[in-house]
């Protein structure tokens, strides 16, 4: 299969799993769509975050090597909604190397506290910062401050609800 032709082809959810389940636990296949996903175009690199999550999903371990370059994606400058979603959905669950948990909050701080952020990317932020908050337990005076200012916003329903969980998780 030429990837990035199968990426450009179609924006479906069947065409990511299909090339999920092309790509299985392949790690080969998997550094294929990684270097497509750091380097390549804007629309690619967003189609391919969305199958990153998907092989994920499928086997977490195969990411773990790719997790320092994710984060480190979604700091460009004009980063794809896409991107910046899928990542932190990968993260909320998956094991975070302690190496990119300061790197890694402060972009969750940052992206909860934007109000023009999607309230997906604003979510996800929150529950990576709720899980760090276990290991880091100085955090959640800060966290607790934080998302208190943002439902005062009057933030949506799904801000609300999450915001409402995180919030009894921490106290």
């Amino acid at each position: 299969m030429d990837l990035r032709s199968a990426i450009l082809e179609e924006h479906s959810r069947s065409q990511v799993i299909r090339i999920t389940k092309w790509i299985g636990n392949d790690t080969h296949k998997l550094k294929q769509l990684m270097h497509l996903f750091m380097n390549d175009e804007y629309r690619v690199v967003q189609r391919a975050a969305w199958i990153i999550s998907s092989v994920a999903d499928n086997h977490p371990d195969l990411v773990t090597d790719y997790i320092s370059g994710m984060i480190g994606r979604m700091k460009d400058k004009g980063t794809a909604v896409a991107v910046k979603r899928n990542v932190l959905r990968i993260l909320q669950r998956h094991t975070i190397p302690p190496a990119v948990h300061g790197e890694l909050m402060n972009l969750c701080f940052e992206y909860l506290a934007d109000p023009k952020e999607t309230i997906a990317v604003r979510a996800f932020s929150m529950g990576i910062l709720e899980r760090l908050s276990h290991t880091y337990p100085e955090i959640r005076n800060e966290l607790k401050i934080t998302i208190e200012t943002e439902l005062a916003l009057s933030p949506s329903p799904g801000f609300r609800s999450k915001a409402k969980k995180v919030i009894k998780s921490i106290s």
